[in-house]
């Protein structure tokens, strides 16, 4: 995928984010946010303190796409949610705007199914990270008198998996291959992982690996476990021991295998 097929994907989807996020304010707070994609060969500079937020998505729509906000715009934001001056980002407001933000982005995909198939956010604050190499589109309200900007951020995945949404014919309908033609491939053997938790770590902590190092990953240890297929994921469940091996009992089935398949 070229940089203009990235431009493309990642710009109709900060769109349909912005309103998205845009209809959750305004329903909030009562006031209008009409957020809009701004034009321009290089994003505006955020002023004051960032404070970012990873989307992880999952199902059809996968990968990390990263939203960043600046603390005195989003201080002023919450403000006007809970009708009283807000002068700290407590871990009290982390958690509520975490979960707002993983409500509009589940709205957007909920109402544009055709676009962005089944698919699921978690959403969690981060900081400090570095984002050389990635897609930048900027956000803000186009009405003075609600002032926010924000920089949404793509990651090479999150792109990789709009571009395949998007332009794959008949993108969003649901997949169903003939059970002749799955008959003649029921014996070819698949490559399945679980995957219990992922961490982006600096380079010089990689380096910094030794025997008896510990790496805390991003997932509470009563989260379920994640089963792919080819890298999609399609299925939770819990982690078993069976025989003294490690296993998974199923409680999820997000996508039917057969979904994943061609004629």
């Amino acid at each position: 995928m070229d940089n203009q097929g990235n431009k493309r994907v990642a710009r109709d989807f900060a769109a349909a984010f912005a309103g998205a996020l845009g209809d959750a304010l305004a329903g909030t707070t009562g006031v209008l946010w009409p957020l809009q994609v701004l034009n321009g060969p290089n994003p505006p500079t955020q002023r004051g303190t960032p404070i970012q937020f990873r989307l992880s998505a999952e199902g059809e729509l996968s990968g990390e796409c990263f939203v960043e906000f600046n603390e005195p715009q989003i201080l002023a934001l919450l403000s006007k949610i809970f009708k009283a001056p807000v002068h700290e980002f407590t871990d009290e407001h982390n958690e509520g705007f975490s979960k707002f933000l993983a409500s509009a982005a589940e709205k957007l995909v909920a109402s544009e199914p055709g676009e962005y198939g089944q698919s699921h956010f978690r959403v969690e604050r981060v900081a400090g990270l570095a984002f050389g190499g990635m897609f930048v589109v900027p956000v803000a309200c186009s009405e003075e008198s609600s002032d926010l900007q924000v920089l949404l951020y793509f990651g090479g995945e999150f792109l990789e998996s709009l571009w395949r949404l998007q332009d794959s014919p008949g993108a969003g309908n649901e997949s169903v291959v003939p059970s002749q033609n799955l008959n003649m491939v029921m014996d070819v053997e698949l490559n399945v992982s679980l995957r219990f938790g992922q961490r982006q770590l600096p380079l010089h902590e990689v380096l910094d690996l030794a025997s008896g190092s510990v790496i805390e990953l991003d997932r509470m240890a009563d989260e379920p476990v994640e089963l792919y297929l080819d890298g999609k994921l399609i299925a939770r469940g819990e982690a078993v021991v069976v025989d003294g091996n490690y296993g998974l009992r199923v409680t999820e089935i997000l996508q039917p295998a057969q979904s994943y398949l061609v004629n």
